[in-house]
Formats: structure tokens, sequence, C-alpha cells
């Protein structure tokens, strides 16, 4: 399909043209079937619009029904055959591409609305004719005091040729006279209908005020009422009406007839029925869906604090890997037997199941007891997955993660029961799956605060809200400062200052962590030079070295070796004033691949210290493979060493890696030095460089160059 304007409207003029031809045979109209499709165009161009709205206007597709009316659609057929259009055309034709669940979710409701806006406006078409026709019979009675014959004839002409039931009962309710229309409802003979009595056509579903109106009627207490009122038919079927009664009064006004004005409305009551139905129901398991669900749990919710809920968020393990490997059919059939096995486990009527959308579905209960009644409608839904489903000769196992939300009603919005759902199910999702958790307040404000980080990441790093802190690198010999650490802080406009703990991992996982880590090695680098430029003796022989933090995202970005080398070359600084920190655990079974751009920037003079070391479970044979030049010793090994005397199998240890490194010509930095007879036994051991708060706590670039300048000076 073409995709500009002019593509737009050839398909919006292709559905009209549909349209018309579907219901211009059924249409009591003088126009030609051309003119009338320019008819429909402005109505077809209002449901496209609808359709494509940022919010769903139902008035629009009640405006359409509305002017289908007025374009004299009155005929039954003729709405259905406007729907069947609608439902299989309009979002071909006017869907631009977009959502296909979406746009058919919507289509069904605009269809809903159609429907109800063209009910409406019969109605007040036929109430119209209704207030004729009782104007026509209250003139044909005065008018029988004076020509008997002509008005009678008169009068018979109205009651017997309305397309609408008619029928004339005295005020204790036998019927007199009913004409044809109201017998073809019925499915009755004149002789039937004759000497029943008003009274006898109780329906189970009147409304409460139906038989007060109409007693008050009889009494002479008003002049007409009007209802939608059932009737039952002698086959038992249920005949559904749009019911007016007026009274009729003789010459001195005192009430004499009663005359009922019937519109069958049972076709039109079952389409709706039908389009609700759809509107509300999953097409693919049959069960409520997103829409029917929120209405019962809002009404749940708004039932006041008597009232309590329990809600199992299912989340299918592993769906994604069915569909991707045996194809959406397989996956679709998964669904209906999950589906089926659901239902299963809801069978009390406080109970309900839907399915919210591709593999999450929830099940909601109302019992007063819902703190237990909800774990074993969870456990139930567990043990309901537990036998696999057989789909094209494979058995395919299922399991599920539920997060279980509990409590009174009147405390929270259904948005925010499911929002807390949601982040419980992921929570049993993340320790593994298969299983259920219950709700906790403190893990959903965490979750909504990661959420919350996670969305202002982007324009924290354009509104400049990141800053650096430099801690200190010391050399153990003689004591004197030779670079520092950077660590990247996020002061929050909320939350004060952030450390990278707190967004770092939620960095990586969004993929901002590249334009962060280049942010963050362009301002090191930078800082670097400005220190090298304010110069001074610093104690040692060349500049200090600035550390920066690589992520595992970053170690694949294809552009890690140019940017750095970029980075460089525009402040003017030296490869070896830059030391690269890659945690043990990034290069864990690393491949050749994975390695090259390290190798290719510990070639250029850029050192590589191995951060974190000893964590990660390696095999020390790997050292030989790896390109880095400095290991940094995790604070573990040396938290022993803070008393005295200092943990046996701590020294023991640190001074076989200390060894190791140093065959191997690697130096070693030690993080974490809190206390000077640390500071003093990792000397002894032979680390060479540490690190931690004995030193300096991580602080601005200034506090670093005064530390180094100090240290020059004795």
């Amino acid at each position: 399909m073409t995709g500009g304007p002019d593509g737009a409207e050839d398909r919006l003029r292709r559905f009209a043209t549909i349209w018309s031809r579907a219901v211009f045979p059924v249409t009591s109209t003088s126009l030609t079937r051309p003119e009338f499709e320019e008819q429909l165009l402005p109505l077809a161009r209002r449901l496209r619009e609808a359709l494509l709205a940022r919010t769903l206007d139902a008035d629009e597709g009640r405006a359409v029904g509305t002017a289908l009316v007025a374009a004299h659609c009155t005929d039954p057929e003729a709405l259905s055959r406007a729907l069947d259009c609608v439902d299989a055309y309009l979002v071909l034709y006017c869907g631009e591409d977009g959502p296909q669940e979406e746009l058919r979710t919507r289509a069904s409701r605009l269809q809903h609305a159609i429907a109800a806006g063209y009910a409406h406006a019969l109605r007040e078409r036929t109430l119209a004719e209704q207030e004729a026709i009782a104007q026509a019979a209250l003139k044909a009675q005065g008018v029988v005091a004076q020509a008997l014959h002509a008005s009678e004839a008169r009068f018979r002409a109205v009651f017997e040729g309305a397309a609408i039931g008619i029928g004339m009962a005295d005020l204790d309710g036998n019927i007199l006279q009913v004409n044809g229309a109201l017998l073809r409802m019925f499915g009755v003979s004149e002789h039937t209908m004759h000497g029943r009595n008003v009274r006898d056509w109780t329906h189970p579903e009147d409304a409460p005020q139906t038989w007060k109106l109409y007693d008050e009627l009889v009494r002479g207490e008003r002049e007409h009422y009007h209802v939608e009122k059932a009737f039952y038919r002698p086959d038992g079927t249920v005949l559904w009406t749009n019911l007016t009664v007026s009274l009729l009064r003789d010459a001195d006004g005192e009430p004499q007839y009663q005359l009922a004005l019937m519109e069958d409305t049972t076709e039109r009551r079952l389409l709706n029925l039908r389009l609700r139905y759809e509107a509300t129901h999953d097409a693919l398991t049959g069960l409520p869906n997103r829409t029917l669900f929120f209405e019962r749990l809002e009404k749940v919710l708004g039932a006041g604090e008597h009232q309590r809920f329990g809600l199992c968020y299912l989340d299918l393990d592993g769906f994604k890997t069915i569909n991707d490997s045996l194809g959406h059919a397989a996956g679709d059939r998964l669904l209906v037997e999950v589906a089926d096995r659901l239902q299963s486990c809801a069978t009390a009527s406080d109970e309900m199941v839907a399915r919210l959308g591709g593999d999450e579905f929830v099940a909601l209960t109302t019992n007063p007891e819902t703190a237990r009644e909800v774990d074993e409608l969870a456990a139930r839904i567990q043990h309901a997955l537990l036998a696999p489903v057989r789909i094209d000769g494979r058995e395919l196992t299922v399991r599920g993660s539920i997060g279980i939300v509990e409590g009174p009603a009147g405390e929270r919005s259904a948005a925010e029961v499911l929002r807390s759902a949601d982040i419980t199910m992921y929570r049993a999702k993340s320790a593994g799956g298969n299983r259920f958790e219950l709700a906790d307040p403190e893990a959903d404000a965490r979750a909504i605060t990661r959420h919350g980080l996670t969305t202002a990441l982007p324009a924290a790093l354009e509104r400049r809200e990141f800053f650096i802190e430099y801690q200190p690198l010391v050399h153990l010999g003689d004591g004197s400062v030779r670079g520092a650490e950077a660590l990247v802080r996020w002061l929050h406009p909320q939350h004060g200052v952030l450390g990278p703990d707190r967004f770092i991992p939620l960095a990586e996982h969004t993929g901002l962590i590249v334009p962060l880590g280049r942010w963050v090695l362009e301002q090191s680098v930078r800082q670097a030079r400005e220190w090298r430029e304010r110069g001074g003796d610093t104690g040692h022989s060349g500049p200090l070295r600035i550390n920066v933090n690589l992520s595992p995202c970053q170690l694949t970005h294809p552009g890690l070796v140019q940017e750095t080398v970029d980075i460089l070359e525009r402040a003017g600084v030296e490869p070896q004033a830059l030391c690269l920190e890659v945690t043990e655990s990034a290069l864990i079974g690393a491949d050749d691949d994975l390695l090259k751009p390290l190798r290719r920037l510990a070639e250029m003079g850029v050192d590589i210290a191995l951060d974190d070391f000893g964590t990660g479970y390696s095999n020390l044979a790997n050292l030989r493979r790896l390109p880095v030049s400095v290991l940094k010793l995790d604070r573990s090994f040396t938290q022993g060493m803070q008393q005295f005397p200092a943990d046996p199998v701590d020294l023991k240890i640190v001074e076989g890696i200390v060894s190791l490194a140093h065959s191997l010509d690697l130096a070693v930095t030690v993080e974490g030095v809190e206390t000077g007879a640390q500071a003093e036994q990792l000397r002894i051991l032979g680390c060479d460089t540490a690190q931690g708060w004995y030193y300096a706590r991580p602080g601005p670039p200034e506090r670093l160059h005064e530390l180094a300048l100090a240290d020059a000076t004795g």
C-alpha cells in the first residue's frame, strides 16, 4: 500500500465505496449509489480519524451511527451491513500499518459506539413517529363525536399500517385491540391476544419502576411513560421492546383507555451484546480482556474498606523462546491451553481470570479471606501448569512467574495495584521463575525509583547533571601520589548525589553507558592535562596518571579504540597517562575478538588494569593471554589486615598474588585501604600502589593536586 497522503485518501475512498455498495441496496433514499457514496465519505473519514487518534473518542462512532439514521439507513439490515464493513475493512484500509491488535480493539469499540448512536437516533425517530401516531389517535377520537365513519377509517389506516406494534387496553389491563405489527412481534394470532391482561406480561428483567409507572398511569396521575421492557413469547423466546404507554381520556377528561406503542429492539440488543462481548473479551482465548478486567477491578476497589481483594499477575517463563522456535501459531495454541487451565482454577463466583495481552494473565479474587485464598489460587495456577502441553507432537513444559497483591479496597487505584503486581511478578522472574512472590511496598518503591532513574538518565546527561570525583592512587614505597581513579557521580534533582552503584547498572541495561562512558573519559583525560599544565615537581617521574573504568558494554562497542585515540589527541595527553580498568568478571572466558581492542590500546601505551581481581574465580593461567599491566586486588582480601595481628590466611593469599603478578611483570594496586596498619602490611608484602579512605576519600580534582604538591614538598 502507498504510504503518502494521496495513498491514504485513495484507501479511504475504497473503504467508502465498499461501504456504500453494501448498505445502498437496503437504504430508502432517492440518491444514486455514487451520490450515496459521497454522503458516506465524510463518515468514513471520521471513523479513520477516530481509529488513529491518540485517545479513542467513542463520540465519533456514535455520531456516525446517528448520521446513518439521518441518511435513511433505517432498515435493520443496513446497520448489520455497516458494522460488518467496519469490522472487515476499516483497519485494512485505514490502519496506516499501525499495531494491528490495538487497532482491531479500537475498531470493535467503534462498532459498539456506532451501534449505540444508531440505536439512540432510531429510538428518537421512532418516538417522534409514536408521538405522531398518538396525536393522530387522540385527534381521531375527538373527531368520532363529529364524523364517526371518516375518523374510524383514518384511525384504522394509522393503526393497521404502522410499522410498530400498537395495542389498546382498558384501565383494568384487559387487551381490547392490537395491530398486525404487534401480533407479528409476539408470533401469535389476534384471537390468542384478546382476553389477555397487561399484568400477565411480567418479566424477571423488568426495571423496578416499570409497574410503579403503570399504576400511576391507570390512576390518571401521569399521561405517559417510556421504558425498555422484555416480554416472553409463547415459544419461550424473549422479545425486547422500547415501550411507550399513553393514557387516553374521554371528552370530560376522565381516564378511559391505555395505548401501548412497541418497537422491537431484540436484534439491536443482541448486536449490542455481541459488540460489547467482543470489545471486552480476548479474541484468541475468550477470556475477559484488559478492558473488562479493569472495570471489574475498579468496581472492587471502589466497594469500600470492608472489601478485600487478592490479585495474581502471571507471566509465562520462556514463552518468547517457544514463539521464536515453533512459530506464533504454536504459541497461540499454547496460550489457549494455558487460558483453559487458568479458567479451571477460578471457578468461584468471586474469582475472575483475564488475559492482559501477550503471555500475561491475571486472576482476581474478592473472597473475605483473600490473604489465604489468593495464596491458594496462586498454588492452583502453578499446579495447573505442571502437566506438559502437547503441540504438533511436542510436549512443551509450561512454567510461570506470579506476583501477588492482597489487601483492602479503597487504598490504591487499579493502575497502582496492577503496577505493584507487575513489579512483584518480575521479582519472582528475577529469582529464577516458576514461583510466586508477595508484593512488598519497599521493593515496589525501589523498583519505581529504578524506573524513574532509568527514564531520567538520557536527559540527565544532556543537562550535565553528572560530575566526577577523583580518589588518589598512592605509591606504597614512598607515599607519593601517582594518579587517581575517576569516579562518576549523579547530582539528581530529587535524590541528591547518587553513587555509580545506583545508576551504572541502569545505564548498562539501556545502552546509555556508551555515551556516558565516553563523557567520563573525555572529562578525565582533560583533567589529566590540567594537572600536567599546573605542573610542579610531584616527587616522581612522569605525569599524574588517570584511571577510568570501562563497562562490559563499552568493551563490545566498535568505536572504543578510535574514540579513545581521538580523545587523547584532542587533549594532547600521552597514552601512558591513561589506565583503563576492566573488571575481572567481564574478561572471564573472553575470546580474541573481545580482547583485540584492549590489545590495540595496550600496544599504544595505555595501561589496562584488571579490576576486582580475585572475585571472578578465573583461571590464573588466563593472565598470560590478557593484555593487562596492573592487577587491582579486591578489598575483600585486605579487610583482615585492619586489625593486629593480620589474618595469616589473607597474608598468604596476597603474598602469593603479588609474587605471581610480579613474575608476570604486572603491578599490583590494592583497593579499600583504611588504616595505617593495612598500608604498612601491604608495603611489606610488595604491593605497588593503593587507594582508600586512609589516604583520601573521592573528591574534587583540586584536592588531588594539593595532595600531590604536599607529597612533593615533603
